[in-house]
């Protein structure tokens, strides 16, 4: 849930700074809120990316069944191509 959140705050926050990029009248703040803008981009990419990669990606462990398996030279799967 939290990342979720962080997600669209980076948002928000990144479309916030583009924002105050076009409508401060100086050019030292214009920068400063352009180079926000652009590292906001960059981090929220990344942070969507990671959900979306997250969200596909399988179990992290294996069940002791499939570690016996692995130590004894079989697919853990029970796909033994080579049929040993």
């Amino acid at each position: 849930m939290s990342g979720s959140i962080m997600r669209w705050l980076l948002l928000v926050l990144t479309l916030f700074a583009f924002a105050l990029c076009f409508t401060r009248h100086s050019a030292g703040a214009w920068g400063f809120w352009l180079l926000v803008g652009f590292v906001g981009i960059v981090a929220t990419t990344l942070t969507f990316a990671q959900a979306r990669i997250t969200g596909n990606s399988r179990e992290d462990s294996l069940s002791e069944y499939d570690l016996k398996r692995l130590r004894e030279g079989k697919d853990p799967l029970g796909h033994d191509r080579l049929g040993r």
